[in-house]
């Protein structure tokens, strides 16, 4: 697994105008304290932002304490200018579902071996394909979590003998004819297996626990929280092709409880060293079912990678189509729309039955002897 992240300097910066709704315009007054950012730049930042709710003077009042005297006079000007407007829906209280006990703990190291046993085989099991990979990637400079899109990047993978080839096609729906390295800026690997299998092999010494239930695309998961210590690690980070770091990492793995099959790993690095220039790096992989040639696979689907590196933030979002039989005609002439939000939302774990696994499912493991 590998990281780039190119040095992006930026001279000046001209904020467009930003609309936000009360609920959002609360988390951001509330993010931004937690953040550390000063009076003075939140309140230079409420300058560009438009309300769409009316502001209650209700709300105003709530952030006494929070927000400085300079945002507050910029969260009064809000309020006068929003007097027209309707006021926001009331909040929707959610419900608790029951909850579920979790596996014994000998079931879950049965659990784990059969995982185990998934993951490592993983990439051999993958049949060549090729598809098509849409990255769009956004930066943040001033690290306020409002993202400005940099570009999109539509590209032609082809996986043959379990290695990967990408082939640029696309930059903003104009024909291309360059490399991902040559674009410059942050990329990322290990989408196909070296993620997951590093997470896996008993090299890592990886220590697992059991986090949670959870309901994914439709179907039920155990959840288990991992680390991998820094000792141990293979995951590097590379700033500016020079300076490289090997941090401990750990996160979430989402596990099919019909298949075994991963269905999301999400990575963080952890203690990386003060003087490096990144100080945040996390990764969330989601795969689901894809049909090639006839045969279902559990495949890539969305890869979302983010950094820090002072304030500036970057996140690239990789979204893997169109999967066909390697060797088949593939011309790609457009950049697909982004997935629904509702492929990628956990929905929780109600005691209810979540559907079954469609027909596009992995054979199922079996404990090596």
């Amino acid at each position: 697994m590998r990281v780039l992240v190119a040095i992006l300097v930026l001279c000046s910066l001209a904020f467009a105008e930003v609309q936000m709704n009360v609920d959002q315009l609360r988390a951001f007054i509330t993010s931004s304290r937690q953040l550390s950012h000063s009076d003075k730049q939140v309140a230079e930042y409420l300058r560009g932002v438009k309300v769409t709710q009316k502001l209650e003077p209700g709300v105003i009042e709530d952030m006494t304490g929070v927000a400085g005297p300079k945002t507050m006079e910029q969260l009064r000007r809000l309020a006068e200018g929003s007097k027209s407007l309707s006021a926001p829906p009331p909040p929707v209280v959610p419900i608790a579902p029951a909850t579920i006990p979790p596996p014994s703990s000998e079931e879950q190291g049965r659990i784990l071996d059969r995982v185990r046993d998934y993951a490592l085989d993983y990439s051999k099991r993958l049949p060549n394909f090729i598809c098509t990979q849409v990255t769009r990637r956004y930066i943040d400079p001033a690290g306020l979590e409002f993202w400005q899109q940099q570009d999109t990047i539509t590209s032609k993978l082809s996986y043959f003998e379990q290695k990967e080839d990408y082939k640029v096609v696309l930059v903003n729906n104009r024909y291309v004819n360059t490399s991902m390295e040559k674009l410059g800026g942050a990329t990322s690997t290990g989408e196909f297996g070296s993620m997951m299998q590093q997470i896996f092999e008993a090299a890592s010494n990886t220590t697992f626990e059991w986090e949670r239930w959870a309901t994914l695309r439709g179907r039920r998961m155990y959840v288990f929280a991992y680390n991998v210590p820094q000792q141990y690690s293979k995951w590097s980070i590379v700033y500016d092709g020079r300076d490289m770091v090997r941090p401990q990492y750990g996160g979430l793995v989402y596990v099919d409880r019909d298949t075994n099959a991963v269905m999301r790993i999400t990575l963080e690095a952890r203690n990386l060293p003060a003087a490096f220039a990144v100080q945040q790096a996390n990764t969330q992989l989601d795969y689901d079912y894809q049909t090639i040639g006839g045969t279902p696979y559990v495949l890539p689907l969305k890869a979302t990678v983010r950094m820090r590196s002072g304030k500036m933030l970057t996140k690239n979002d990789a979204e893997f189509r169109m999967y066909n039989r390697f060797g088949a005609e593939a011309t790609i002439t457009f950049e697909p729309e982004p997935l629904s939000d509702d492929q990628l939302k956990e929905q929780g774990a109600q005691e209810s039955t979540p559907k079954a696994p469609s027909a596009a499912k992995p054979a199922s493991t079996k404990k090596k002897k």
